[in-house]
């Protein structure tokens, strides 16, 4: 029925991607002339509107065609709660926009809100007599790992300093937020240098706004340190318990504040050990990290440079590339100070990281990175991903998952590598195999669909039951067991003969795999010391895993203990 014009394209509406012939019938993309993906995407997505609407329109439902929205599916996974309560404060979920460029001004909170973010912190801003004025350029893409270039950076370096805006300005978009967004939580981020006058004027305007809590920027790595703010403050622990104890009187016994940590020290436990004694209800760990991100090859200039002259600064290193250091900050406050609440941020991209971070003592989730690699639209992703990993708990035949399926071994067919002179062979083994499993597939008896079983799910379990979970394995590397050896399990039905596990075990490892010349299949053997290298070079899912070592291990110690080494020249 589709017809179609001259050129050669469906002859269709083009406002609605519906055939001129049939209005039941849709296209778009190449079919009708429109050949980028861009293009076709867009067709494809008003075809689905459209389609909607007339579906729903056959059954007397109406629709609102004035605003396109496709109804999205409903499952269990969407009953989860996801709220938690922390310092009394009820959070609506536990992810929230770092106080970072996500929320350079008002208006971007409230879309982030409406988005589904559950809370917000506002970028830093200080007394009148503290503005600040940027320089550019000041964000740059990491260079460490991963994309150079696309959406996808692993890190990013900034120079940017506070908000450029008043704190009347912050104030009174503050009041704004919790008019329209009650539900939300709102925390004002402030900064001053170590002064009682000016902490307890700031800290008083900012509770007027009606804030829910407040974050203190003890942390900023550049440019306010060297005015004596941020960093200056929040490297030294009696400045910290000071601002505390000085912010503590000026909002009362009960307003809830944060002191937020810099991971540029030695050891942030005693930087938020003096903020809870002086009085904080908590901390946000963690701030960005000082560093210089690359050098100019041609100029030796760094990236940023600025002016003619071509000046820097360290700057501030965020993203995935931080999240080791964020994970160490949160799970050594969490277990230095059981109890004490922590907002986490560093490299949270995804809901199974931000998992981790409950895992590891956090209360809540700051993320910024993520939403300058894409848009405050990731918090859908975030909202299902986190439901769905709570309700998997909740499913004990979902055991197994990792955060996704688990990889399906190979039939073992796969066990004859498919090159040179085995490849017929390996190739007629498969067809074999695919044919034995499909007979076997077919033998088995169809149930009915009325008759399936809806899966056993036992009570899902809140956020507030997971911080924490992980932080009683986390200790001192001597609290760990040196008889409990592993070694290394290649899994013949996985592998792929590309022989990065004999690479990298040779020339930075022990020399405990060998590959076979001719069959290319790696071996391990008994030289193995359990390093984990070959699993982690592997780019085969399931390929490699760690198996407890079932021989006597011993030490290649060199030289016998307490030789003398000139003996054996």
């Amino acid at each position: 029925p589709m017809q179609f014009k001259p050129d050669g394209n469906a002859d269709v509406d083009l406002d609605k991607n519906v055939s001129k012939a049939a209005e039941w019938l849709f296209a778009g993309g190449d079919t009708i002339g429109n050949g980028t993906t861009v293009e076709a995407v867009n067709d494809g997505k008003t075809a689905a509107w459209n389609l909607h609407c007339a579906v729903q329109a056959a059954h007397g439902i109406a629709v609102d065609a004035s605003q396109p929205r496709l109804p999205q599916f409903y499952t269990a996974i969407d009953a989860v709660d996801l709220s938690v309560d922390i310092c009394g404060i009820r959070f609506p979920n536990p992810f929230g926009l770092a106080s970072a460029t996500p929320c350079t001004t008002g208006s971007m909170i409230r879309r982030a809100f409406e988005q589904g973010w559950g809370y917000a912190v506002t970028k830093t801003f200080a007394l009148d007599k503290d503005l600040v004025t940027n320089v550019s350029p000041r964000i740059v893409r990491g260079t460490t790992s991963n994309h150079h270039y696309g959406p996808h950076q692993s890190a990013f370096m900034n120079i940017e300093l506070i908000s450029e805006k008043t704190a009347a300005y912050w104030c009174k978009t503050v009041h704004e937020l919790k008019r329209d967004f009650p539900d939300n939580v709102v925390i004002a981020s402030i900064m001053c240098a170590l002064n009682e006058e000016d902490w307890t004027e700031l800290a008083k305007m900012a509770v007027g706004s009606g804030a829910d809590a407040l974050e203190l920027n003890l942390s900023c790595p550049h440019g306010m340190g060297e005015k004596g703010m941020g960093l200056a403050c929040g490297q030294n622990p009696v400045f910290v318990k000071q601002i505390c104890e000085w912010v503590r009187a000026a909002v009362g016994p009960d307003f809830v504040f944060f002191a937020k940590m810099t991971p540029n020290v030695t050891d942030v436990t005693a930087i938020a050990t003096a903020a809870r004694d002086g009085g904080a209800s908590g901390v946000t760990a963690i701030n960005t990290v000082s560093g210089l991100m690359g050098l100019s090859l041609r100029t030796a200039a760094a990236w940023p440079a600025v002016g003619a002259a071509q000046r820097t600064t360290y700057g501030g290193v965020s993203g995935n590339a931080t999240r080791p250091m964020a994970l160490k900050a949160v799970s050594a406050i969490a277990r230095a100070l059981p109890g004490f609440p922590v907002l986490a941020t560093g490299g949270i991209d995804s809901a199974d990281v931000g998992l981790q971070f409950l895992y590891a003592g956090a209360s809540a989730l700051q993320i910024c990175s993520s939403i300058q690699n894409q848009d405050f639209t990731v918090i859908a992703d975030y909202l299902s991903g986190l439901r769905t990993l709570l309700y998997m708990q909740g499913r004990a035949d979902l055991g197994e998952w990792e955060g996704q399926s688990p990889a399906a071994n190979a039939q073992p067919a796969a066990l004859i590598k498919a090159f040179g002179p085995y490849q017929q062979e390996a190739l007629q083994a498969r067809q074999a195999a695919a044919s034995a499993a499909l007979k076997a597939a077919q033998a088995v008896p169809k149930a009915p669909v009325d008759g399936v079983d809806e899966p056993a799910v036992d009570a899902v379990p809140d956020v507030a039951a997971q911080i924490g979970k992980a932080v009683s394995r986390i200790g001192q590397y001597y609290q760990m067991d040196p008889k409990a050896q592993v070694v290394a399990l290649v899994n013949d039905d996985l592998c792929v003969s590309c022989g990065k596990c004999y690479l990298t075990c040779n020339d930075t490892g022990y020399q405990a795999i060998q590959f076979d010349e001719k069959t290319h299949a790696p071996k391990v053997t008994d030289d193995c010391t359990g390093c984990t290298l070959c699993l982690s070079v592997c780019p085969i899912p399931s390929c490699i895993s760690m198996v407890p070592k079932t021989i006597e291990h011993s030490v290649a110690r060199g030289l016998p203990e307490g030789s003398d080494w000139k003996s054996y020249i």
